[in-house]
């Protein structure tokens, strides 16, 4: 008869935007989760599970006690257009996420998720080439269960206005079934159950999840 896993303590960063909101509230109800640790620059609602140190992401504090997790979720993005510059973007949606993700990992994490994007390549534009080279330094920092999911358009409402997604979307919507499944937009619900998933479970090795998995 097998041991039961004990609850989990998991650091989840990215906690206000559209794909971590529901990150945590699934975290926040299941049982194989001990703690929440969610950083966030705003307070957000209390939870007896949830601990929340509230900051500025400049400034990561390196040794603070929180880092001492099980695993990590990483929702973490913006677009171009919202961070004011390429460099901006880049320091948001890979520099925050590897830095994260490092020391995390130098406190004992050993299972990461991370929300990245359809299409990730370092051969790619601006936008896909930075995702890529967040998914490549997290994947050098040796996280024994690492899981990658690149959603295509996440089909939510967004608490931050993004006008060329919006009108994308209303587009997918009409044209879903002549879309390849693909280039489908996906709910945020189905990104955030997976990376949550991916990290409890704790699968040995590395597994990447392609947008036409997280479709119903």
């Amino acid at each position: 008869m097998s041991t039961p896993t004990p609850p989990l303590r998991l650091l989840l960063v990215g906690s206000t935007g559209t794909v971590g909101q529901q990150v945590l509230r699934l975290a926040l109800a299941d049982a194989r989760v001990e703690r929440v640790i969610a950083p966030s620059r705003r307070p957000l609602p209390s939870h007896p599970k949830l601990e929340n140190p509230v900051l500025d992401f400049i400034d990561l504090p390196p040794d603070a006690a929180w880092w001492q997790v099980d695993g990590v979720v990483c929702t973490l993005g913006t677009t171009i257009r919202a961070a004011g510059s390429p460099a901006a973007f880049a320091a948001i949606d890979r520099d925050l996420p590897v830095l994260v993700a490092r020391l995390a990992r130098q406190a004992g994490a050993t299972r990461h998720a991370l929300n990245s994007s359809l299409g990730a390549s370092l051969a790619g534009n601006l936008y896909l080439r930075t995702k890529a080279e967040a998914e490549a330094a997290i994947r050098g920092l040796g996280y024994p269960s690492y899981t990658i999911v690149r959603p295509s358009l996440i089909d939510a409402e967004r608490d931050e206005v993004r006008p060329g997604e919006q009108i994308a979307l209303v587009a997918a919507r009409l044209l879903r079934p002549l879309i390849p499944r693909r280039y489908r937009p996906v709910t945020a619900e189905a990104i955030a159950r997976v990376l949550l998933e991916s990290v409890l479970q704790g699968e040995p090795g590395e597994r990447i999840v392609e947008s036409e998995e997280l479709l119903y």
